[in-house]
């Protein structure tokens, strides 16, 4: 039996084993997938474990996708100009580290009819999140603006990926197709980084976060006659890439949805 699994701190919370599962079961594949809990001063023991117990394949989440880097073999084209890893392939005498993060949020625009090329988009924030963000957007053609409360934070990411940069306090400036917010504000908290007057000014809005699954970014965009795209979308997709590399299928993407939906819902209710 094949054992996959995602690595984080915390990660108890993670979707990534429901929605792996579901699609495990649903294509009648041996194989089993966890969640590992791991310390970042743990990181480079649980890398020699993926080695030494054979993990097939893990996903890496916060806060391991940038300090992973090092310990692997190999990292292919898009990992290393995105500069962060969400996925670890065990090849057998080599640790590969890729990035699905990129795919998961241009699926999820592709998805929802989102033309960007030649059209302005927005993010919000400048951490790992935003850098595949950034990536995809650029990659679909779009003018790239990036908002962070630490400015120069922004205006790096820029000049590594592509746009430009602008301290937060002027987004109240700020127009175009696309905003997509990428920081943890709203993550199960009544909260946004942004003045809900500013949606007028655009068409489709995406948060990343899916805790819950409708924040108070997405609510307020949406009143304002935006189309929104809730984070639960750009994580399915994400995990259905990673199932891909993982198994050599394509994943059952609805599947994964429904799972991680059920997971999602249930822990709502119970609060």
């Amino acid at each position: 039996m094949r054992v996959f699994g995602i690595i984080g701190y915390p990660v108890g919370h993670s979707l990534s084993p429901a929605m792996h599962n579901a699609a495990l079961r649903a294509l009648g594949l041996e194989g089993v997938y966890g969640a590992f809990e791991v310390h970042p001063e743990d990181l480079p023991a649980a890398v020699a474990g993926i080695r030494a117990l054979g993990i097939g394949g893990v996903s890496v989440t916060v806060p391991h996708k940038e300090t992973i880097l090092p310990y692997l073999d190999e990292l292919d084209p898009v990992a290393r100009e995105i500069g962060a890893v969400n996925t670890v392939l065990n090849l057998g005498d080599r640790l590969k580290g890729t990035n699905t993060d990129w795919l998961g949020v241009k699926r999820s625009l592709e998805e929802a009819g989102v033309e960007l090329r030649g059209r302005k988009a927005v993010v919000i924030g400048a951490g790992g999140a935003a850098r595949a963000v950034v990536y995809a957007l650029r990659r679909m053609g779009a003018e790239v603006a990036i908002y962070n409360r630490t400015p120069e934070r922004a205006r790096r990411l820029a000049r590594e990926l592509g746009g430009r940069g602008y301290p937060l306090e002027e987004i109240g400036e700020a127009s175009g197709e696309l905003i997509v917010q990428t920081t943890s504000v709203g993550l199960e908290s009544w909260e946004s980084p942004v003045p809900e007057e500013i949606f007028s000014r655009f068409r489709v809005a995406m948060d990343i976060v899916y805790r819950p699954l409708r924040t108070r970014f997405l609510s307020q965009a949406e009143a304002a006659g935006c189309r929104v795209i809730d984070g639960l979308r750009m994580l399915v997709h994400q995990g259905a890439e990673q199932f891909r590399l993982f198994t050599g299928r394509e994943a059952p993407v609805e599947t994964m949805y429904q799972a991680a939906l059920e997971v999602l819902e249930g822990g709502e209710k119970g609060r």
